[in-house]
């Protein structure tokens, strides 16, 4: 992967927090202290613009993979059902695939019949752009949560189950939405 971690936009590490014990590698952005998400923006596997900004508005769950990674093999399916089963209740999930060889890249979301779109990105140029310490970009699998204004509300470094995905989209999808009301 040719991703380096210590390209970013910001110089000053994220002031976190860990409210998830039993899920050691998320952090969680206060709402004061979220900055804006990176424009991530390119074509998706089947050749389609696409861009997180499309989403803005929903609970966006960015997952980074790639086809030959064990542990993103391990969560598709759970990223995939969260999706079924909140994609009614304004949560997306985007996935972010690095793979070179996009049959490869086709043939997993095939095989895992995934039901969101991946955004293209064989370089990894999509995360040069995050603020540095939020995730080890050089490691596949990582999850970013984006709240519905558009801001990073936390990440995860390595893999998520689907009980760690409610845990921490849940009180995404609680906090008051745009104009004043909640999702």
């Amino acid at each position: 992967m040719t991703v380096l971690a210590g390209c970013s936009a910001s110089e000053a590490p994220l002031r976190t927090q860990q409210p998830l014990p039993e899920q050691p590698l998320y952090r969680s952005i206060e709402p004061a202290d979220r900055p804006e998400a990176p424009a991530f923006s390119g074509t998706s596997l089947s050749g389609k613009p696409l861009r997180l900004a499309d989403f803005r508005g929903q609970v966006v769950v960015v997952n980074a993979w790639a086809s030959w990674c064990g542990p993103c093999r391990a969560e598709a399916p759970a990223l995939n059902r969260v999706q079924g089963r909140l994609g009614d209740r304004g949560v997306q999930v985007l996935g972010v695939n690095n793979n070179t060889d996009l049959d490869a890249a086709l043939a997993f979301q095939s095989d895992y019949a995934l039901d969101y779109p991946s955004l293209r990105d064989p370089s990894g140029k999509q995360f040069f752009k995050l603020p540095k310490g939020l995730v080890n970009t050089q490691g596949l699998p990582f999850t970013l949560f984006v709240d519905r204004t558009g801001k990073l509300a936390g990440a995860v470094s390595g893999k998520v189950s689907e009980e760690d995905l409610d845990a921490i989209v849940g009180p995404l999808m609680a906090e008051k939405a745009p104009g004043g009301g909640t999702a």
